[in-house]
This record gives C-alpha cells, sequence and structure tokens, in this order.
C-alpha cells in the first residue's frame, strides 16, 4: 500500500460543505467584517425566529442535563484566584525565569546534547494530542522545530503477527445451511468475525455488521469466489443474514478454554519462550544509552472496532508488510532485516524525529509510530514541558479573559467569533475542532460546531449535543453569558441551516495564531490542562482529608471526576459494571455474615452477655434472610472445594517439575475432609441455631476484636462500592494521565500520607516516576 505524504502543519483547512441549494450568507470583502445583524439579507423569504425554528429542537430524545451548579459555582471562584495569582506573578516574577528542572534528575546530557540545548528550545511532544489541533512535527518527516532530538540511534526494528493458520477442515463458515470453502485470505476475514461473536455490543451494531459484510464480500470476491464444500459449485454470498459463523466461534471458544486449561507450567514456558523471542526489540540504544521502546509490535489484521459512533467499525484492518514500513535508524547503525523475501519501504536518519518506524494504516489513513516508552526520558521530558505550558498560561489567563470579554462585543464578525470560541474553549473546555473528510467521523469541535449541534434556550442557556473526540457523544447543557448567547444567536440566524458552520469566519490554524499574541507556544489545546490542572489544584486545596486511605482516595476521586466531567471525559457503561456491583455487594454481605456469627460464638461464651448488648445486636442482619445464608453457606463449602483442588493440581505440577512422583487421588481425598467437616458444621449451625466459637483460645474480647476489624473492612468495601458506582459513567484515566498535572498527585499523596500506589498504576508510577521525584507537599502548581 502506498503511503500518503502526511499533510505539513499550516496547510489550507479543507472547504466546509453547507447545503448546495441553499442561498449564500457571506457577503462581498467589504462586509466580510460586519456583525450579521448589520449585514442586508440574502434571502427574500420570511425568516421564522430563532424560538419557532423546527432546526433547533434536539438531535434525538436527550438524557437528563447534568446539575452542574456546584462546579460552575466553584470555577467562578477558582477564576477569581487565578486573576489575583496571575497579577501576583506578573509583579514577583524577575525579568528572566529560569525553567524549573525537576529534582532527582541526576542524568548527564551528552556534549552534543548540551551544546544543542543552549542553542534551541526542543519542542513538546505532547501525550494524546489531537492530531488536527497541533502541529504533530514527526508526523511529517520532511518539516520539525529544527532541533536534532538523538546523535546515534540503535535498534531491531518491530514484531510482526504470526501468518495465518487456516481453520481444520472440519470447521466451516456456512450460507444458506450449507459448508462453504473459502480461500484463505477470505477465510481469515470470516475468522475475525467469528471469533468475536461473544463481543455482542459489535455483532449486534447494525454498521458495524454492514462494514464486515461488505469487506467479506469484496475478499470472497478478490479471491475466486466461494464454493459449496460438499459439491463444489459456486455460491454467490450476497446475504448476510444467510452467514452462519456458530461453527467458526465454537472452534475459537474451545481454543481459549484450552490455553486457560494449561498447567501453569505450560503457562510460565509459553510466555518465557515469547519473551525470549521479543528481549531484542524491547529496548533501543538513544545516544548511548538504553531506551525501553512502547509499542514495537505491528497489529495483527483484525475487524475495526472504533470508540464511539464511528461510521467504520466493523472495516477489515489490513495485514501490515515490510513493504509499508519506514525504519528510523542512525546512519552508522546496522540496519534491521526485514522478514524473509520482503523489504522495507524506507529508510531514514531523521535526527528531527522521535521514532523508530512508521506505516500508514488502511482504515483512517492514520499514521502509526514505534516510539519510546512512556517512562522514558524522552517521554519524561514530554510531558514536563506540557504541564510546564500550562503552568505559564497562569500568568497571562487574566488578560486572555479580560480581552475576549471585551470582544464578545466588538464591530467585527471575525473577532466576534473569536472571542466567544475562546470562551468556549476557556470555560466549557470544548476542544478547538477541526474540518473532516467525507469519509472520517462526523466528529466536532468548537471551531467547527454545525448549526444543529446547539439549540438556544432563552435567556441565556445552550444545549450542545455532538459527537466529540473519539465519537463520544458530548451532550451538556449550559448556562452561559448573556453575550455569547446573544452572539450565538446571531451566529446561527438565516439563511444558516442544517449543515451550515457557526462560527463560518474562524479556523482552528488562526485561533491559535491569535493566542500566540499572548504566549509563545500557546494553542486551544492548552486551556484543557491549564483548566484540568488549574481546577484540581484547588479543589485539592480546599479538601480537607480525613479518614482512613480508602476514604482519602475516594475524596482524591471525587475531585478527579469532578474535572473529568470538566472536559466530558466520559465513557460507556462496562457490559461487566452491574455484575461487578452485584459481587461487591455479596462481598460485604459476606462480611456480615462473618460479623454475625462471630457474635453468636460470643453468646456461646458468655449467655449474659445479651442483656448487656441487647437482642438487637445478636439479630440476623436485615439485609441477610435464612434462604440467603444456605446458600452463602453452600458457596464457601464450593470455593474451599476448590481451593484444595488447585493447590493440589499445583503441588502435583511442581513434584513432576521436580521430577518427584505424583500424589495420588487418596491425599486428595484427605485435603477435602476439611470440606466435608465444614459443610456438618454449617448444617449443624442451622439446625441448633447455634455457632460454637472457633479458634484457638476464644474469648468475648478477641472475638469484639475480630468484629471490629471486620467492621472497619466494612466500611472501606463500602466506600470503594460507592466510588466505583460514581465512576461508571467517567473516564478518570483520560484525565488524570493527559491532563492533570501528575504533580498534584503526588502532593496528595504526600500531604495526606497515601501510598502513591493508590493513586498510580505501576505503569503510570513508572511513566510519571520525575513527578514524584521531583516535589515535596507544598509544591503548588
Amino acid at each position: 500500500m502506498d503511503v500518503d505524504s502526511p499533510q505539513a502543519n499550516g496547510m489550507k483547512r479543507k472547504g466546509r460543505k453547507s447545503n448546495e441549494n441553499k442561498a449564500s450568507y457571506r457577503e462581498d470583502s467589504e462586509s466580510e467584517d460586519m456583525p450579521l445583524s448589520k449585514r442586508r439579507r440574502t434571502s427574500s423569504k420570511p425568516v421564522k425566529p430563532e424560538s419557532d425554528s423546527e432546526s433547533d429542537v434536539p438531535l434525538a430524545k436527550k438524557p437528563s442535563a447534568k446539575d452542574v451548579n456546584s462546579l460552575s459555582k466553584q470555577k467562578e471562584k477558582f477564576e477569581k484566584r487565578a486573576e489575583k495569582e496571575a497579577k501576583a506573578i506578573r509583579k514577583d516574577a524577575p525579568k528572566k525565569v529560569k525553567q524549573e528542572t525537576p529534582k532527582g534528575n541526576t542524568k548527564k546530557q551528552t556534549p552534543s546534547a548540551s551544546a544543542k540545548a543552549k542553542k534551541a528550545v526542543v519542542k513538546d511532544e505532547e501525550v494524546d494530542e489531537d492530531e488536527d489541533e497541533e502541529y504533530r512535527w514527526w508526523e511529517n518527516v520532511q518539516q520539525g522545530d529544527g532541533t536534532k532530538k538523538w546523535a546515534t540511534l540503535e535498534h531491531n526494528g518491530v514484531v510482526f503477527p504470526p501468518d495465518y493458520e487456516p481453520l481444520p477442515k472440519d470447521v466451516k463458515f456456512y450460507y444458506d445451511g450449507n459448508p462453504i470453502d473459502l480461500h484463505p485470505e477470505a477465510e481469515e476475514v470470516a475468522t475475525f468475525y467469528g471469533s468475536m461473536l461473544h463481543s455482542t455490543v459489535n455483532v449486534e451494531n447494525p454498521t458495524f455488521n454492514k462494514n464486515f459484510f461488505e469487506d467479506f464480500q469484496g475478499y470472497i470476491k478478490k479471491t475466486g469466489g466461494a464454493k459449496n464444500a460438499k459439491t463444489g459449485d459456486k455460491v454467490d454470498i450476497k446475504s448476510f443474514e444467510k452467514c452462519n459463523f456458530k461453527h467458526i466461534f465454537e472452534w475459537f471458544d474451545a481454543e481459549r478454554e484450552k490455553k486457560k486449561a494449561l498447567p501453569a507450567a505450560d503457562k510460565k514456558a509459553a510466555k518465557a519462550e515469547k519473551d525470549k523471542t521479543e528481549a531484542p526489540y524491547q529496548y533501543c540504544m538513544w545516544d548511548g544509552r538504553k531506551q525501553k521502546v512502547g509499542n514495537f509490535r505491528v497489529e495483527p489484521p483484525a475487524l475495526f472496532r472504533g470508540r464511539g459512533e464511528h461510521p467504520k467499525t466493523g472495516r477489515v484492518k489490513k495485514r501490515v508488510f515490510p513493504e509499508q514500513i519506514t525504519i528510523n535508524i542512525g546512519k552508522d547503525a546496522t540496519v534491521p532485516a526485514p522478514p524473509e523475501g520482503h523489504k522495507w519501504k524506507e529508510v531514514k536518519h531523521d535526527q528531527e524525529g522521535t521514532w523508530l518506524a512508521m506505516w500508514q494504516e488502511n482504515i483512517n489513513g492514520a499514521y502509526k509510530y514505534v516510539m519510546l516508552a512512556a517512562n522514558s526520558d524522552v517521554k519524561g521530558q514530554s510531558d514536563y514541558k506540557k504541564f510546564e505550558k500550562a503552568r505559564e498560561l497562569k500568568k497571562h489567563i487574566d488578560h486572555i479573559r479580560k480581552d475576549y470579554q471585551k470582544n464578545l462585543r466588538a464591530e467585527k464578525m471575525v473577532d466576534r467569533q473569536m472571542a466567544s470560541a475562546i470562551y468556549l474553549i476557556d470555560r466549557l473546555a470544548l476542544r478547538a475542532g477541526n474540518e473532516k473528510g467525507e469519509d472520517e467521523a462526523e466528529t466536532v469541535g468548537c471551531c467547527s460546531l454545525k448549526y444543529e449541534n446547539i439549540t438556544l434556550e432563552p435567556p441565556n442557556h445552550v444545549i450542545f449535543d455532538f459527537l466529540g473526540k473519539d465519537s463520544i457523544r458530548f451532550y451538556d447543557k449550559v448556562e452561559v453569558d448573556p453575550q455569547v448567547f446573544k452572539n450565538l444567536k446571531i451566529f446561527k440566524k438565516a439563511p444558516k441551516g442544517r449543515g451550515d458552520d457557526v462560527f463560518d469566519r474562524l479556523t482552528t490554524s488562526g485561533l491559535n495564531k491569535h493566542l500566540q499574541q499572548y504566549m509563545t507556544g500557546l494553542t486551544a489545546k492548552v486551556f484543557r490542562t491549564y483548566n484540568a490542572s488549574w481546577t484540581m489544584a484547588n479543589l485539592l486545596k480546599d479538601i480537607k482529608a480525613t479518614g482512613n486511605v480508602a476514604e482519602k482516595v475516594k475524596i482524591f476521586n471525587d475531585a478527579n471526576r469532578r474535572v473529568a466531567i470538566l472536559c466530558n471525559h466520559k465513557r460507556t457503561v462496562a457490559a461487566s459494571h452491574e455484575n461487578t456491583m452485584e459481587k461487591m455487594t455479596e462481598r460485604i454481605n459476606g462480611l456480615v455474615y462473618q460479623q454475625w456469627r462471630c457474635k453468636q460464638m460470643m453468646l456461646e461464651l458468655d449467655s449474659k452477655i445479651k442483656k448487656k448488648k441487647g437482642a438487637e445486636y445478636f439479630a440476623l442482619p436485615s439485609q441477610l434472610d435464612e434462604e440467603w445464608v444456605r446458600k452463602h453457606q453452600a458457596d464457601l463449602v464450593a470455593e474451599q472445594r476448590e481451593k484444595i483442588q488447585k493447590k493440589f493440581d499445583k503441588d502435583n505440577e511442581k513434584r513432576i517439575a521436580e521430577g518427584e512422583k505424583k500424589m495420588s487421588g487418596k491425599e486428595l481425598d484427605e485435603r477435602l475432609e476439611a470440606v466435608d467437616e465444614l459443610q456438618k458444621k454449617f448444617k449443624k449451625e442451622n439446625k441448633t441455631k447455634k455457632v460454637e466459637p472457633e479458634g484457638r483460645g476464644p474469648s468475648v474480647e478477641k472475638l469484639e476484636q475480630n468484629i471490629d476489624k471486620i467492621t472497619q473492612r466494612i466500611e472501606t468495601m463500602k466506600v470503594q462500592s460507592e466510588d466505583k458506582e460514581a465512576n461508571k459513567e467517567v473516564a478518570l484515566g483520560t484525565s488524570k494521565i493527559n491532563y492533570i498535572d501528575p504533580r498534584l498527585s503526588v502532593v496528595f499523596s504526600k500531604k495526606f500520607d497515601v501510598p502513591i500506589e493508590r493513586l498510580f498504576s505501576k505503569t503510570l508510577r513508572e511513566k510519571f516516576d520525575w513527578a514524584i521525584k521531583s516535589v515535596d507537599d507544598d509544591w503548588e502548581f
């Protein structure tokens, strides 16, 4: 597949589409900057008032709007703090401010790197960047920021997925009740669908099925057609409803179960073999230092799923061959050998790029890059610079807000649209947005809002409804500045209609160029990082985290959730969420049952204690009943039996591996006697309504201590359950990883004695190692 040249930054934006038959609402150049209200109409037809327009009805039945009054009031308070702090910073700041360097960074620069650092500033390489909003220099090897990122670079290339292995002869795709023979290339596509029948969210999606079937038919036609496996006659595959992938799914499902059932020793050996094969690709030598490589594996062919309502979901992601891959490596380094019989598309020595290999995928034409791992020096420095840029915005935010508030009433329409857009980007954390091609997902940002994406409700409420990044729906009803409401009404004025741009005088590149006047490197994207970090910093500053660690973590997550809502970091509720919550409830009830048994043991030791504590203290808790107790007891018995069986199997595997004789079934029977005893004990308790004291030297005091410990565990689990339920539709990770300065999480950890492991996973601790080591509990964003 030929690779299209990546578009250079600053290219002219594609023309936006409007309905061809609509009367033009653009005037000649003399009136281009005149507010629409002062321009003469181009349509002779009477125009309905805004409130009567049917086009302003929301696109579909909407979920109820969120009550964001609390966060809005807090944001107003935080914005006043921001204005005050910006003035204080400018007042106290020296003429030249030396850039802060993270503490604990003891790595020495090479002489060449040090010399270059004095001459040039390394361009930011941000995480989770919007491709349309920012100049991503590594996507265009012809242009860059003119700085060398490395002097020497050595690596071993990429790992390709294994070739396709045809299905067993007795496993077939069926059409209209008949087994079908397919060419291996078409059969592989059939297995993509057949292996995922359990993923109902995809296979029940009409768009997914339509796209898959179109591609499937194309592969069948390209490879010589399909034949009836019994008669050899050609079969025309033309109806998706007659396709049957059940036999393929059953085979894949059985294979998955076989892998699960493999002995631990075999799994360990297979993993060791895989690690050994991939070891040469996991690291590269970057300026003489060993650095971990991130995604060194080429994605295997599969069906594209996408996120949200992506129009290409279900399309076939084609296999990537060496002929599509460009390698980036040092001039004096040995170029990694491609697989036998193949050659690389190209070998480059681009010292301005931080990528090791690149290719173009067929679904969206996007470029895929092999980069260094998130915990590498290069990525760490990039993250640091990104958050420092957001911190720098603190010095200018009051001026920017003052200017756009003033320009909301500007005479020139372009200035008024610019001010309104910056208001929405700043206050609502909207992405800037950009024009999309016809075959791309119809995702929208501020500058590319269409007429139908906003609904106006007097006096000053606006309903936003559009597909945002990754085709995730943005729906929110917000209160805006009265002048912004008035402006949006003007921007939507007839003859505009469905499909027309609200901000027809504005482009993302023009908006970013305007922002550069306030601060070098400032783009619309920086506002999201700044607002997320500034909001989080102020929320954490105002909270008083008390209680145990679990309660403190919940307080932190509550603040994180507010930021995620601000940034519209939503997710669909996981299919397993309800089941997970039920399991957590069962675990809590199990602990409550343990408490109740301890109390019954206390009665057996001291019958007089019932008068002291009261009968209610010893009663069966209201959330439990006798039916639940019997079922729970049966589950405990089954769990104990399974645990003993697994331990027995594991011990036998170990003995075999060490050359010893396997244990007999008699040994297992002896171990399982404990299960029989437990079953008898529960049966007796249910009959006598008494629980005999357990453990060594049981006493009332010891049992009371156990009850207190169980109470703490119950409270902790309840907090975790509430936290999980509250976060089911909010993607905390997106804001925590990409938009909230990680040093704020570190400060919270140190200030309130919360282990950093409770806030950051192992991967994030490696990624943000620089943040963990660079700040104390008094650091401020």
